[in-house]
């Protein structure tokens, strides 16, 4: 519960170099220009330690633990900080306790809250009356969407900030720093170019953490001969050559990228939702997930403009259940390919939509009585089935009979395009709606 269990001796040089050279003032704080530039409101609230209760929210390694030492740093209040990985709900209680007190004899208190999205729903409401009388000032953050993990009634009375991963440009100009910092690699002097400090930066993919952890292992594992490294490009390869993926299957990126498939598809965009795709795949999602989307897609999108598109698609669902991982990797990509240039209708969709409303509306209507089936007698006597046309008796295959409920008749649903083989539905409508007009009069 001190503040020393998340905000370790920066001088130790057995804490991680991350922590060596955190930041203590805004000034050399790397990143976020656009909350803590000159005049930004976030700026403000810290440099006039008038908080009040926030979220940070951004991948990791953006800085929001270093923000909040910095807040430690320079509040007049008490803080305490845990972490919702260790702490449990008589943790809250006994903090929320002490900080009641403090309030009582006018000492406010900023609560720190690492990885807030572990909390329960309860340990959560847990800080909700405290929040609300003001015994404390919450600072959460989080690497999940707030919206989906945060309780809305604490949320709703908190302030979130979005904090966004760090630029090649950021990471470069902080490992510089960190380079040239006292703490860093004290008796040593580190000898590496910017080429150099760029593969860093392209490996750590906006994550500062990142970034330094393979800048000192880098140095730790070279040559120390007369208390000089040099780092070459050739001496990393061992530490970046595989970049992870930032691809969470039950989070806000996998709803993200799904998204950002199905419309690239939508917007026939082939090379966009070939990436997309594979940012899912090698992600690790479930390959019959992203199977069960394209089966939705080919009806909501494309429909019957191309007809084979809902076909290809329930055979690449088979594929992936008969092969899976990473054997049906082809066969997904041979749909998105397929779905993304085929001709797009979404009439088929509309059409659900638009006789679903009615369904809403109008309730149960009753089914017309010429179309009702008469297996008793006393259906048969109630007119069940009387006045029935049979459409393949008839030379056309149309008959005059109603089939749509009396209060619903003249409801249209399906508006069909001119895309593909959709022009050929569009045209046999036209014909029926003609023959109807030209035998009913």
């Amino acid at each position: 519960m001190k503040q020393e269990s998340l905000f370790a001796d920066q001088n130790s040089q057995n804490s991680p170099l991350a922590n060596r050279v955190r930041p203590q003032n805004l000034d050399d704080f790397t990143g976020q220009s656009h909350l803590l530039g000159k005049g930004k409101v976030l700026r403000e609230i810290i440099d006039q330690d008038q908080l009040p209760s926030i979220i940070f929210w951004g991948p990791p390694g953006v800085g929001k633990t270093t923000l909040a030492q910095i807040i430690a740093h320079r509040t007049k209040s008490h803080f305490i900080t845990f972490s919702a990985v260790t702490s449990g709900i008589k943790d809250i209680r006994k903090i929320m306790e002490e900080a009641e007190e403090n309030r009582e004899i006018g000492q406010k208190t900023i609560v720190f809250v690492d990885e807030i999205h572990r909390f329960n729903k309860a340990q959560q409401d847990a800080f909700l009356p405290f929040v609300e009388r003001g015994s404390i000032t919450l600072i959460g953050a989080t690497t999940e969407n707030p919206s989906f993990e945060i309780n809305s009634a604490l949320l709703s009375r908190c302030k979130v900030f979005v904090l966004k991963e760090l630029s090649l440009t950021e990471i470069i100009n902080l490992l510089q720093k960190a380079i040239n910092h006292p703490n860093a690699f004290p008796k040593l002097t580190v000898d590496i170019d910017k080429s150099t400090l760029k593969l860093i930066a392209e490996f750590a993919n906006g994550d500062a953490r990142v970034a330094l952890n393979t800048l000192e292992m880098a140095v730790l594992n070279a040559d120390h001969s007369n208390n000089h490294v040099t780092i070459t490009e050739a001496s990393l390869s061992q530490f970046i050559n595989t970049k992870s993926l930032r691809y969470d299957k039950h989070g806000e990126e996998h709803y993200n990228i799904i998204s950002a498939l199905h419309k690239s598809m939508r917007n026939s965009d082939v090379n966009a939702a070939i990436y997309w795709l594979s940012r899912m795949l090698d992600g690790g999602e479930d390959p019959l997930y992203i199977a069960r989307r394209l089966v939705r897609f080919a009806s909501e999108d494309i429909g019957v403009a191309d007809t084979k598109a809902l076909e290809l698609t329930i055979n690449v669902f088979q594929a992936c259940q008969f092969l899976g991982m990473p054997e049906c990797d082809v066969h997904l990509t041979e749909a998105v390919v397929y779905l993304s240039l085929a001709p797009k209708s979404n009439a088929i969709y509309k059409a659900r939509l638009a006789a679903k409303k009615d369904v809403k509306a109008t309730g149960n209507e009753p089914v017309p009585l010429q179309i009702r089936n008469a297996p008793t007698k006393l259906m048969d006597n109630l007119g069940y089935g009387k006045g029935y046309q049979y459409a393949h008796s008839e030379k056309d295959k149309l008959t005059t009979m109603k089939t749509m409920p009396p209060d619903l008749e003249g409801h249209e649903y399906y508006e069909p395009t001119e895309e593909g083989n959709e022009k050929r539905f569009k045209q046999r409508l036209a014909y029926i709606k003609t023959w109807h007009q030209e035998h009913e009069n």
